[in-house]
């Protein structure tokens, strides 16, 4: 558990978190909606500080980060919590913890610990992934720090939902980000319990601070596979972020909430891809498929 550095202090011993853009006015003794930032005592604490619940090695391709560093290795670390809900989330497992859980699960490994592990695999890339890293910001900072020190490379895989200030304090160790990005504002709206301008204003802004951004989408059937929802999409990244940033288009797979929904049909993952190339978009890769 560690202090939480993004919140204010509000009456009635009352906190707003300022990490993601819910900014959750939490009541003394009770927690926000990722459930794992608690107000004690009218002071915000993050409780999954220093409890690593994933770590691996993994391909930087994986993330999937195609054109940084591309054929090098990463090494990948989560804590548990999400700020969202999506209920096709393919790591529910680590991602939600429900509001009765009162023990966050992982397992004690410092920031130095971390980044000496990598160092001795030969590995200079960090990634914060398979979670939300904006919901343990305070591991995943101090960890990009150790990582500076030792002139390695830190990467996000995000929803992108942090606020402006969350964003500000990690740009001076953030190299790459992908971002998640889901569709229109009725997607973000009825499943995902946010809204699509903050994530578009932070991804602006990656661009303009130099930080190397890829975007992917994953393509779920009847919630974001229409033809105009597909061009929103592809109209955004091409005219707010560039024509060449890079959009991985995914296929969706049954998880979690949503088994009884089939694949993809590549046919839509086409036609996604030649919307891309309609608004000029370069570089489109098409993922989760053999």
């Amino acid at each position: 558990m560690r202090k939480a550095i993004l919140f204010d202090q509000l009456d009635q011993k009352r906190v707003r978190c300022n990490a993601c853009n819910l900014r959750c006015v939490i009541h003394e003794g009770k927690r926000g909606i990722c459930n794992v930032r608690e107000n004690r005592d009218g002071t915000l604490y993050s409780l999954n500080y220093g409890l690593t619940i994933a770590e691996g090695i993994d391909p930087i391709e994986k993330k999937p980060l195609f054109h940084f560093h591309p054929g090098s290795k990463t090494y990948s670390i989560a804590a548990m919590g999400c700020n969202m809900r999506c209920p096709w989330c393919q790591n529910y497992g680590i991602s939600q913890v429900s509001k009765n859980q009162k023990t966050i699960g992982g397992v004690a490994i410092s920031p130095e610990e971390h980044v000496q592990r990598a160092r001795s695999y030969g590995i200079r890339i960090m990634s914060y992934t398979y979670s939300e890293p904006t919901v343990f910001i305070e591991y995943a900072l101090d960890t990009m720090k150790e990582a500076k020190k030792h002139g390695m490379k830190n990467v996000w895989v995000s929803n992108g939902y942090m606020t402006p200030e969350a964003l500000d304090v990690i740009t001076p160790y953030l190299d790459a980000v992908n971002i998640d990005y889901k569709g229109d504002l009725g997607v973000y709206k009825a499943y995902c319990n946010g809204s699509i301008e903050p994530i578009m204003e932070n991804m602006e802004k990656m661009v303009r601070s130099g930080i190397h951004l890829e975007v992917t989408t994953l393509i779920i059937p009847k919630i974001n596979d229409q033809a105009d929802q597909l061009e929103a999409i592809a109209c955004a990244i091409a005219t707010r972020l560039g024509k060449d940033i890079p959009w991985h288009i995914s296929r969706f797979h049954p998880a979690w909430k949503m088994k009884d929904v089939s694949q993809t049909p590549y046919e839509t993952l086409d036609l996604a891809y030649r919307i891309g190339k309609r608004y000029g978009i370069r570089t489109i890769h098409i993922g989760n498929v053999f």
